[in-house]
């Protein structure tokens, strides 16, 4: 027996170091790792082979193919929306890795690695890459620098991850691992991660540490307050008499909840939500006054504006939330977060933290003390004001001679069950929709509203839906989407067709991108290029889609209804099946929810030969000033 074959044998890994291939040694690395309840902390790999990573990750990922489930999927952009919505209804305590081909493969990851980014959730990229030997120059798919011989596609990925490296020597696995572990469960570093793995270094061998690949937990990282930001934070309380809450996506994933209620109740003070905070406490809690923000519940919004002290937990706090930074223009901020880059936005007095620990330390640190009780009585009012609301326009009978609107079709897909305010996972991403879910959804289950807005990118619903059904396999999974964002990216219904992993999809057909359309006469401009009537078209006009073809052709069960009680009928149809099951319906695209909300900040041109956009400009700059004057005060 040579040298290199006794490499191989169990014997020599005994001796402490066994050979692989650095793609053999990272699959093998990934598959050790756990969570600290026993679980695999990888959920599977996301793979689409390509030249570039079929021969030296793919024959790994073979070869582990039962501790490391591998997924075929039919879109790179969507596989990743996929492992990242699976990070997400896991709290990021669970994660999948993605690998791609070197060339549109790997581009293809661009705008899931800045989902990811945005919404603060891991996932690991594993990229094929060009040679390093770069004997083959330029290899097929290479994206050559004349500037720069070490560029690659990959970089495209620089700007969009937390953590990048690209592995030119096999050796590089045992730093590189370990840091991408760390970042991807760090509550404040957490966000995609690259490792770009050029095509011969996949193949290389080498003898590695047998310790490197065994068992091992993975502690989910954050950091504990420090006591003087704690005291600061409870004097700048004490000092209020009506606070509010903002629950951001950070209560979630620090499985903050029950602190979160806990210290609300103790301390008097109403609950707003975020996008990615919504179902952080159930939707009938008397202390829940609803979303938050542009898209939020007037009694939120009401709240927040009149609040002398906002604690923002968990959140990034963007415009959304913020109404452009309007909404909270007479309060004193303070920011609990993991993340100091996110604790210190709109100059808030800064907690540096985990929201469980701090919710804790907070509340002992505030003993006794609540919120005025006229405060308290008030909130309440406003929160059974706002619980009315919905269920009246949740419940709205049929306008004679108008197609349905979102809400009704909400409020349709929520009657169909008694229990979904328990069992079911909505995903949304992008249009009108999140706004109205926002409002409308009800939800007594953490992670029951799945709704991807940091970065609100059309095409996240489907995949982002199978990647939720993966994670939580005994909740009906119900994908909310439009036409537009369904012809954007529709592929993974097919996947999940194949993998047995059913979705709901309710595709609501307004011809068009609706919500952009009613932003762009907002603003002034003329209907144009957002509506298919407004765009241009040959000879041959529009095509009319049937959705419920096109998703029977890729393997769902589907049909097409005309009103909101044959859509009720057929959710009940869609709940008995056996596999994806997609509804579609005509709805109005110029009938947006008028409850609720906030004003936005979209620049609006300061010059146009159109009165319509003349008018929006001036008030455009009322708006400004109002702002401003606010912020002075």
């Amino acid at each position: 027996m040579n040298q290199r074959a006794m490499h191989t044998t169990p014997e020599h890994a005994v001796m402490g170091t066994v050979r692989l291939t650095t793609a053999q040694a990272l699959v093998r690395y990934l598959a050790a790792q756990r969570t600290a309840s026993g679980e695999a902390l990888f959920g599977g790999v996301f793979a689409i082979f390509g030249h570039g990573n079929v021969a030296g990750i793919g024959e790994a990922l073979y070869q582990h193919r039962e501790a490391l489930p591998t997924y075929r999927a039919h879109n790179e952009q969507a596989m990743a929306h996929s492992a990242i919505a699976y990070a997400k209804a896991n709290f990021r305590r669970r994660m999948m890795a993605v690998t791609t081909s070197i060339g549109p493969g790997a581009t293809n990851l661009v705008t899931a690695a800045a989902l990811a980014h945005v919404n603060r959730l891991p996932v690991l990229l594993l990229p094929g890459d060009i040679f390093v030997s770069r004997a083959p120059d330029p290899v097929l798919q290479q994206v050559e620098d004349a500037h720069d011989g070490g560029v690659s596609a990959n970089d495209a990925l620089k700007p969009v991850s937390r953590y990048f490296d690209r592995i030119v020597h096999p050796a590089q696995l045992l730093s590189a691992l370990p840091r991408a572990i760390r970042v991807l469960t760090d509550a404040a570093l957490c966000g995609p991660v690259t490792l770009a793995l050029p095509q011969d270094v996949q193949a290389m061998a080498y003898d590695y540490p047998a310790s490197f690949f065994e068992p091992r937990v993975v502690p989910f990282h954050a950091p504990a307050p420090v006591a003087h930001e704690i005291e600061q934070a409870a004097a700048a309380l004490r000092e209020s008499r009506e606070p509010v809450i903002v629950s951001g996506g950070g209560v979630l994933y620090g499985e903050a909840t029950n602190a979160l209620c806990t210290f609300a109740e103790r301390h008097g003070i109403p609950v707003a939500e975020t996008q990615a905070g919504k179902s952080a406490l159930p939707w009938d809690h008397p202390l829940n006054v609803g979303g938050i923000g542009v898209t939020g519940s007037s009694s939120a919004n009401e709240l927040a504006n009149a609040a002398d002290c906002v604690l923002a937990v968990g959140t990034r706090l963007q415009d959304f939330t913020t109404g452009s930074n309007t909404l909270f223009a007479e309060a004193r901020l303070i920011g609990i977060n993991a993340n100091a880059f996110d604790a210190l936005k709109q100059n808030s007095l800064a907690v540096e933290s985990d929201a469980a620990l701090a919710l804790d330390a907070l509340s002992h640190a505030l003993g006794d003390w609540r919120a005025a009780p006229q405060w308290t009585t008030r909130v309440h009012h406003l929160a059974d004001d706002w619980r009315t609301a919905v269920a009246s326009v949740t419940h709205m009978p049929p306008h004679e001679g108008l197609l349905p609107r979102e809400a009704d079709v909400i409020g349709a897909v929520q009657r169909s069950n008694a229990l979904s305010a328990q069992n079911d996972i909505v995903v949304c991403a992008a249009g009108t929709l999140p706004a109205d879910l926002q409002k409308l959804w009800r939800t007594s289950t953490p992670g029951g509203y799945h709704v991807e807005y940091g970065y609100s990118c059309m095409g996240y619903e489907i995949a982002g839906g199978l990647g939720a059904k993966l994670a939580k396999p005994d909740r009906e999974v119900i994908v909310i989407v439009g036409d537009g964002s369904y012809l954007m990216m529709n592929s993974e219904l097919a996947t999940s067709v194949m993998l047995g992993a059913k979705l709901i999809v309710v595709l609501l057909d307004n011809r068009g991108y609706g919500c952009i359309n009613r932003l762009q006469q907002a603003c002034g401009g003329a209907p144009f290029n957002n509506l298919i009537d407004d765009c241009k078209q040959g000879p041959q006009g529009a095509p009319a889609i049937d959705f419920a073809m096109h998703a029977r052709s890729l393997g769902a069960v589907a049909e097409h209804v005309a009103n909101i009680g044959e859509l009720e009928a057929a959710m009940q149809r869609a709940r008995a099946a056996d596999r994806s099951y997609l509804i579609s319906i005509d709805t109005d695209p110029a009938r947006p929810t008028e409850e609720g909300g906030w004003w936005w900040e979209v620049a609006v041109p300061e010059v146009s030969e159109r009165e319509a956009v003349r008018d929006a400009r001036a008030d455009y700059e009322r708006a400004l000033t109002a702002r401003s004057t606010s912020t002075s005060q």
